[in-house]
């Protein structure tokens, strides 16, 4: 099995279209899946977060059992959409492989209204893996470009992920098969080379 880079988007995608994952308490995403979009109660107004990967949504959202965290919703989003948000990013933390100083970091954070933070990948049972998964905080007029421009379709997949989490109790071995299946996603090297994603190898 060929080794992950340690920071690399992988996603659920095709030509057109990137699936990102949310979870929301029931009266936020009632009203999205009714409109289509995102609507009140949601707050535009708040940074909002995205996030490629099916299994971290898993643990940040205890498999869709944390309070506030009841709906988890696959939101499907154009990859020009997906792709001008981590062009216009800054990560959460410095990075002196990305910036060439905190000043610049400084400086990139204050501009910025999207921030890109690289966390630990987790296994279906929660434990952290040696590879990173990406999460995507939207903010300020990315919000608004988020809900009125890049969303193409909004799923509840809320069903499935009880079933999962069932199936992980039951038979934990058979969860891998059945899971979304998250490719490496493409990125253009201006694109990678903000969010600090490591480089991919050309083959000789």
């Amino acid at each position: 099995m060929l080794e992950i880079p340690q920071r690399q988007v992988r996603a659920v995608f095709d030509d057109g279209a990137v699936v990102v994952y949310q979870a929301y308490p029931p009266a936020i995403a009632d009203a999205a899946l009714a409109a289509g979009m995102f609507v009140p109660p949601f707050k535009r107004e708040r940074m909002t977060w995205i996030k490629p990967s099916f299994l971290w949504m898993m643990y940040r959202s205890g498999w869709a059992t944390k309070p506030g965290q009841e709906r988890v919703l696959a939101v499907r989003i154009t990859r020009a959409g997906f792709e001008e948000a981590l062009a216009a990013s800054c990560l959460s933390h410095f990075d002196r492989s990305v910036y060439h100083d905190a000043a610049a970091w400084t400086a990139r954070k204050r501009q910025s209204e999207v921030r890109v933070q690289w966390d630990p990948e987790r296994t279906s049972s929660g434990s952290p893996l040696p590879h990173r998964s990406l999460q995507v905080g939207l903010g300020g007029s990315a919000v608004s470009a988020y809900v009125d421009e890049w969303i193409v379709g909004i799923d509840d997949v809320t069903e499935q992920v009880h079933h999962l989490h069932g199936l992980l109790r039951s038979d934990p071995d058979a969860v891998p098969a059945v899971l979304p299946p998250e490719s490496p996603y493409p990125l253009p090297d201006d694109v990678a080379q903000v969010i600090g994603a490591t480089p991919t190898p050309v083959a000789a």
